[in-house]
């Protein structure tokens, strides 16, 4: 009975620590996607606010200046790619606040899993919630400035590229400026500059479409930026959440 025992006893703690290495990782990011996702649905101001503030720019801009259709064409994909990313950045702020001020965000610093994994949970959480919509709604709004029909795709397609891209820095100027009371300054200091690439390649492409000229070196490049800004913004958001938190 006490071999039983002492084999059961070598046997039980053994089973746990070979299930972990293989679920650990997947239940955390799973864990972070899901409470962000629901604290934001919550929140729906924050889900809301740049939508608007996007419909509002598109819609006075035309009674601003001209309702021109051939002005209006012309200026459009600029206006809507400029639109798009200030509104991005208008939910920026808010990426790491909440985890900061309620003692969460020092837990995911403590937590054994990767920090720059978890820090992508939350940064593709706010990609759905803005920059997909943004890139849904662009082509609603086109129509109010005489986007041409053939553009349409092309401009929700960059979008929804960019704006992932966009989120990826974003989230960065997010991590360093966390820990000011108003780094919301700050933050758009840092990042505007960052955001120029992306900037000119979506309203690039937008515009290589509508004068019928090839779409897929522009496509390319922001798939390409969005590459590179997944390999390393993962890793300078944790690095600049640690800077944030530990001084």
């Amino acid at each position: 009975m006490s071999g039983t025992e002492a084999s059961v006893g070598k046997a039980g703690p053994a089973t746990p620590s070979h299930r972990e290495p293989r679920g650990g990782l997947r239940v955390a990011l799973h864990a972070t996607f899901k409470r962000d996702l629901t604290l934001l649905m919550r929140r729906c101001g924050e889900v809301f606010n740049p939508l608007v503030f996007f419909a509002l720019v598109i819609t006075l801009f035309p009674i601003g200046i001209s309702p021109d259709p051939e002005l209006l064409s012309t200026i459009a994909p600029g206006l809507l790619w400029v639109a798009a990313l200030l509104a991005a950045l208008l939910s920026l702020d808010s990426l790491f606040r909440g985890d900061y001020d309620d003692g969460s965000l020092e837990q995911l610093l403590l937590s054994p899993q990767p920090l720059a994994a978890l820090a992508l949970a939350k940064v593709a959480v706010h990609w759905l919630l803005t920059g997909l919509p943004l890139a849904l709604m662009a082509p609603v709004l086109g129509i109010m400035l005489s986007l041409p029909a053939g553009s349409y795709l092309v401009l929700a397609l960059s979008l929804a590229l960019g704006s992932a891209s966009l989120s990826l820095i974003g989230a960065i100027g997010a991590a360093l400026t966390v820990g000011l009371s108003r780094g919301g300054v700050l933050l758009s200091l840092l990042v505007l500059p960052l955001y120029i690439p992306v900037l000119i390649f979506g309203a690039g492409a937008v515009q290589a479409a509508i004068l019928g000229d090839g779409i897929t070196a522009h496509l390319a490049i922001l798939g390409a930026l969005l590459a590179v800004a997944l390999m390393f913004a993962p890793w300078a958001i944790a690095a600049s959440l640690r800077i944030s938190i530990n001084g």
